[in-house]
């Protein structure tokens, strides 16, 4: 994890994509019809004491494998 950055969402990228999931970027995110959007609200990471962090990174990670189990249930 310690490579990864944050990427922008770029209209190429939405239009590839079933669903699309943001992390707060409100209108800056392009929206196209026909795709599924979801917004999670979490915490900014900057400032937060490791501790914190890890918290926010454990809530996201549930959320991306509850979010994978449903996605395959309902295939």
């Amino acid at each position: 994890m310690s490579d990864e950055f944050p990427k922008p969402l770029t209209t190429e990228i939405v239009k590839a994509a079933d669903f699309v999931i943001t992390l707060g970027c409100g209108d800056a995110c392009p929206v196209l019809p026909g795709r599924r959007y979801l917004d999670w609200h979490l915490p900014d990471l900057k400032g937060l004491d490791i501790r914190s962090a890890r918290s926010v990174r454990n809530a996201l990670a549930a959320r991306i494998e509850h979010f994978h189990t449903a996605a395959l249930a309902r295939r």
